[in-house]
């Protein structure tokens, strides 16, 4: 497990979304998570609903179907699973600046977004069909109680399906260095192997459970992300002194940008899926 210099808590996760709120927007959209290319020709919104329903094999939802978005950012993949699926959707982001946004949005009957702590979720036990969460469990202080709280709310059969930025198995000492350490303290996250993931899975009481690595799919993600930046910096003036002048530490996850292409280039980073069952 590769954490950031820093304890983060979910206050400071909070103020990483609060505070580059409009830049998340702008670069890397509304959904904030990968997308998946499988021909490389899809368009950004294609290829980020595409990594929603890869992640969604075998979940047999249905109408009235209750699913828990955990991290649900702008509230765009609950959206697009309350619409696509006819589900119902609550979802949780500790982000205030997110949610507001969220709530100046077209708003969908069959979604409830909630400025909620995940590991203080006070949900109730048994009542979901489908834990989801997409690029959250990184962002967790603990992320055992992470996979505690999706198996307590879940009804007997239910399904858990996470996306998760993960680390290569015994990165060498130049990787820990200059890519991963960096990316988990900008980024106010931790990456861990796969097999740290199953073990937390299993250890709180989810069977079946299967991996999907789909790193090469996503990564194209970065490319897109880079160019955009690049173009906000040579355009948006707020981009250079929000860089320059601005005090805030979560400025230098501009930073990451290249780090995080970079490790995927190198295989110091994957990405994957997991599926498993109450």
């Amino acid at each position: 497990m590769i954490e950031s210099a820093k304890t983060e808590t979910s206050e400071t996760v909070a103020s990483h979304y609060d505070d580059l709120d409009p830049f998340y927007r702008e670069i890397w959209g509304l959904h904030v998570h990968h997308g998946f290319w499988k021909t490389g020709d899809e368009t950004i919104n294609e290829a980020t609903d595409a990594l929603v329903d890869n992640a969604l094999k075998g979940a047999n939802l249905s109408p009235g179907s209750k699913v828990c978005d955990i991290g649900c950012g702008y509230g765009e993949t609950s959206r697009y699973l309350a619409g696509k699926f006819g589900v119902n959707v609550t979802g949780l982001s500790v982000s205030e600046n997110q949610l507001a946004f969220a709530a100046t949005l077209a708003q969908h009957r069959d979604v409830n977004l909630l400025h909620r702590d995940w590991m203080d979720n006070g949900l109730p036990s048994g009542s979901f069909d489908l834990a989801f969460s997409i690029e959250s469990s990184e962002h967790m202080p603990d992320l055992q109680k992470f996979f505690a709280e999706a198996y307590r709310v879940l009804k007997p059969g239910g399904r858990i399906r996470v996306c998760a930025w993960l680390a290569k198995k015994n990165p060498k000492r130049w990787e820990l260095k200059h890519l991963l350490k960096p990316i988990c303290s900008e980024g106010r996250l931790r990456l861990c192997e796969e097999s740290e993931y199953r073990a937390l899975m299993e250890g709180v009481g989810f069977r079946n459970y299967h991996f999907e690595e789909i790193t090469e799919a996503v990564k194209k993600t970065w490319t897109i992300c880079i160019k955009r930046c690049v173009w906000k910096f040579l355009t948006d003036p707020k981009y250079l002194k929000f860089y320059v002048q601005g005090d805030s530490r979560n400025k230098k996850f501009i930073l990451s940008l290249l780090r995080i292409r970079t490790a995927y280039e190198t295989g110091s980073m994957k990405y994957g899926v997991f599926y498993a069952e109450k």
